[in-house]
């Protein structure tokens, strides 16, 4: 990697300088259109994560890959207007804020030694300033093309004034983040072939128009969709770290309680948000301790083996499943303070991190979620 990241440097290509319209939020990182607000105007407030109603699987899958991001992202399938892409954005804004170097395009973290070439640059001409940032949450558009993803020759400066510069794009944009596509079934597979593979490196190498880059990206890739507009390919849903499924609640009550919350949202965000600020607090203490303490985690082996074990009688394919299973149930355990990963924590995660990894066939496709309930069962006792 350290090798790709000199190739920059070699062959003297400048990376864009961010205008003075994305300087407010991460030297570039961020442009003002895409930049959640860190209790900014109520207008551009997301709704409270705290005060989501129910969806207890989706907001534990996103506060596991929040804390361990190299679980693979997370899938969610499920009904319009359950608040799919509403947890993903309130999650983002929920986050500690992080530490990045000033003017550098990718949101660079100061402790890590290993910066992109642009930093290294910086560092030889000027001292090294940081500054706090709220966590990126970059939407990914479905009609938005592999330039824009990737990032690619600054045609401008290239016609104006003959410079070669690279134009960081999406991908640059999302790094220490999140990077949100809606209706990811309906994004093109190549697409969500190559964004899947960024997230799993941590690396975006760009190629073309002359140019040799390479510059860090460490996301957590969320997808969302409504199956019924589209699948993605077994191929890429085995990609994903976890897969929930999000269904419209029955129960009335809980139904009135949405609806009451997201008016008082509506018509007062500030208050609203204040009213639930104590717990976002409590959240975000949560996951910034789970963070630290990820590393002190122990699985015992009794533990690894039973996740093999009900991975095999599944019959999933490779072994995705067993290291997403031991990574999430890890983060799981560090989330609620444990030094220990038991078989509480493995029962909670099983379906999210296997649903989606079922070898399924036109003739059992109704029942695949019932045989994983009663397989989940045999072995981990649900």
């Amino acid at each position: 990697m350290s090798s790709a990241m000199r190739l920059l440097d070699s062959l003297s290509l400048d990376v864009s300088t961010p205008s003075s319209e994305t300087k407010e939020f991460a030297g570039g990182a961020l442009s003002r259109q895409d930049s959640p607000s860190v209790g900014g105007s109520a207008s551009r407030r997301s709704f409270p994560f705290a005060a989501i109603v129910g969806q207890d699987e989706l907001k534990n899958a996103l506060l596991i890959a929040a804390v361990d991001p190299t679980i693979g992202g997370v899938l969610v399938f499920g009904d319009r207007g359950t608040g799919k892409s509403t947890a993903v954005r309130a999650l983002a804004e929920l986050l500690p804020p992080i530490e990045v170097i000033e003017n550098c395009p990718y949101a660079c973290d100061p402790r890590d030694h290993a910066a992109c070439p642009n930093c290294a640059s910086l560092a030889l001409s000027q001292p090294q300033r940081t500054r706090s940032i709220q966590v990126p949450m970059v939407d990914l558009p479905l009609g938005a093309t592999e330039d824009r993803i990737l990032g690619a020759l600054d045609l401008e400066r290239a016609l104006v004034s003959g410079e070669k510069a690279f134009q960081p794009g999406l991908l640059a944009r999302a790094n220490r983040g999140f990077l949100y596509i809606d209706e990811v079934n309906l994004l093109e597979d190549h697409l969500v072939d190559l964004l899947i593979d960024v997230a799993a490196s941590g690396v975006n190498v760009v190629e073309r128009d002359g140019m040799s880059v390479c510059h860090p990206a460490r996301f957590v890739l969320v997808g969302s969709g409504n199956p019924e507009e589209g699948e993605l390919r077994p191929q890429l849903l085995d990609r994903f770290g976890l897969c929930v499924e999000v269904q419209t609640p029955e129960d009335i009550g809980q139904r009135v309680e949405i609806v009451r919350r997201r008016d008082a949202f509506e018509r007062n965000p500030t208050a609203f948000c204040e009213t639930w600020s104590d717990e976002a607090v409590k959240i975000s203490a949560q996951v910034a301790s789970a963070r630290a303490g990820l590393t002190e985690v122990t699985i015992p082996d009794a533990v690894v083996e039973l996740c093999a074990r009900l991975c095999s009688a599944l019959r999933t394919d490779g072994l995705r499943g067993e290291l997403t299973l031991v990574r999430a149930a890890r983060a799981l355990a560090s989330l609620y303070r444990c030094e220990t990963v038991d078989i509480s924590h493995v029962r909670a995660i099983a379906l999210a991190s296997l649903r989606h990894r079922l070898r399924r066939s036109p003739l059992e496709e109704a029942g695949s979620d019932a045989r994983l309930h009663r397989v989940v069962a045999e072995h981990l006792g649900i």
